[in-house]
């Protein structure tokens, strides 16, 4: 019976943390049917609008390490709740919003509650017998991948049949949902001790400049120009700050992010692993969209409507849902190494067939579900690999900093595709469109990207199976939150 009643508390939590999960990553695709409208639904500019999708990226690249941090000092619980509030409040501004500024501030804030991934996962190695851990890691992983690929057909189907606010309302409400079921099902987490408790306030606005000055010069460096003296001072200034933050977290004794551990190998080349997975499973989903909407006149295009291309996306969210405990049955089997090996090369197979299956809808439905059980194999291993490798009371730091990586990846990738099929264009009347053969171009380097990842995982050590968590025993000065 108490083994029973063990299953059911554990199942809630890993509920309760995967919808948290899926929650906070649906903000990333939430505008995406809106991008075209925005400009005419705020009275702005095209430029001015698409702000609403990098302050999204912006905000949740430079809080997840940081959120991640406080999670270690004063409990994972305290910060998910905490993450909640903004996510809540700038769906609000957003459902308000009558011009450009506050719908980017609105965005901005729903970016922050991505650091509740990271946190749940951490929260995971305390809350969870070693024996479910495994495939509750995995499934929270993955819902960064989940979230994003049901999102797009669920915001598309409310912007073509409501108000576009009723979107931001929507995504209020889940908040409020996300934010009882943590209240509700999610134990307290412990934290560190009182005298522990520093926060490395330098480390955190070093890493948050650094982080804006690197991710705006990628992400906006096509509109601006790459050779242009914004670009490159946004990119100057990057790397004379990152180096500078670098330098302080060397020297402090309570570093936001301890550079000597994610020095250790397993913990750099699975971080490294991170960006180059990041961005080969962002690269199919900007390309995959793009021709489900193009006109059927082009020759390659697929001709569907945005509703329709969303619905056409949506299996790849389901597959990584269904594969993500599988994949943790083999890292048990064979160890996490193995797993992220067989997810890369599974991603780079979808990327290869797409050079017979473009031609269709359903061609390219595979293409998407074969990419996105790899990406569901790869995420889904990538914490137990960092945990194995980093102390007990840096788990959620880690697991932020780890997250941190995958988001740049996918930053690289949108810029790099980006400026792909905007150099390989054809015309169509007035219109200038992507080319069947930039289409083609960016599938083959998500291929490369997919193999340069399997490279990486060749060269971390090995190990059988995912740390196990430590009992609370080992904290005995600890402060439950």
């Amino acid at each position: 019976m108490a083994d029973l009643q063990t299953g059911d508390r554990t199942g809630r939590i890993v509920a309760a943390l995967a919808a948290a999960g899926i929650v906070a990553s649906l903000m990333q695709t939430l505008v995406v049917p809106l991008i075209g409208e925005l400009p005419r639904l705020l009275h702005t500019t095209a430029s001015t609008a698409s702000w609403a999708v990098t302050a999204t990226l912006l905000a949740g690249a430079v809080a997840t390490p940081v959120l991640g941090r406080l999670g270690d000092l004063y409990g994972k619980r305290r910060m998910l709740l905490a993450c909640t509030v903004p996510l809540i409040t700038g769906s609000v501004v957003c459902a308000l919003a009558a011009s450009a500024a506050p719908m980017i501030v609105g965005r901005g804030l729903q970016g922050v509650g991505m650091g509740i991934i990271p946190l749940g996962i951490s929260a995971l190695r305390e809350l969870v017998p070693p024996q479910r851990l495994g495939s509750a890691i995995a499934l929270i992983s993955s819902s960064l991948g989940i979230g994003g690929a049901l999102g797009l057909p669920v915001s598309a189907a409310v912007a073509e049949h409501a108000s576009w606010r009723a979107l931001f309302w929507g995504a209020a409400a889940l908040g409020a949902v996300v934010a009882l079921l943590v209240r509700l099902l999610v134990p307290p987490t412990p934290a560190r001790a009182a005298r522990e408790r520093r926060f490395d306030l330098v480390g955190a606005l070093g890493l948050g400049a650094g982080l804006v000055c690197l991710l705006l010069g990628v992400s906006k460096g096509g509109d601006w120009g790459w050779a242009s003296g914004t670009t490159l001072g946004l990119f100057a200034a990057a790397a004379v700050v990152l180096a500078a933050w670098g330098r302080w977290e060397l020297r402090t004794a309570d570093p936001l992010v301890d550079l000597r551990v994610a020095a250790r190998r397993q913990v750099l080349l699975t971080n490294a692993a991170s960006v180059v997975v990041g961005f080969a499973m962002y690269a199919q989903a900007l390309i995959a969209p793009q021709l489900l909407q193009l006109p059927a006149a082009t020759g390659y295009g697929l001709g569907q409507s945005m509703l329709a291309a969303g619905l056409w996306m949506a299996p790849a969210g389901l597959v990584m849902m269904a594969v993500s405990p599988l994949g943790a049955r083999l890292s048990a089997a064979r160890g996490p190494k193995v797993t992220l090996l067989a997810g890369t090369l599974v991603i780079a197979l979808g990327y290869g067939s797409s050079m017979l299956l473009l031609g269709s809808a359903w061609g390219l439905l595979l293409v998407t579900c074969v990419c996105s059980l790899g990406v569901a194999l790869a995420y889904g291993t990538m914490p137990a690999l960092i945990m194995n490798a980093v102390p007990h009371s840096e788990t959620a730091s880690a697991n932020g900093f780890n997250t941190l990586m995958r988001a740049v990846g996918t930053t690289v990738s949108a810029a790099v595709v980006g400026v792909v099929l905007a150099r390989m264009t054809v015309r169509l009347g007035e219109r200038t469109l992507p080319s069947e053969a930039g289409f083609r171009t960016g599938m083959l380097i998500g291929c490369g990207v997919a193999l340069l990842a399997a490279a990486i995982t060749l060269a971390i050590p090995g190990r059988r199976a995912a740390a196990e968590p430590e009992p609370a025993a080992a904290e005995p000065s600890a402060a439950t939150v």
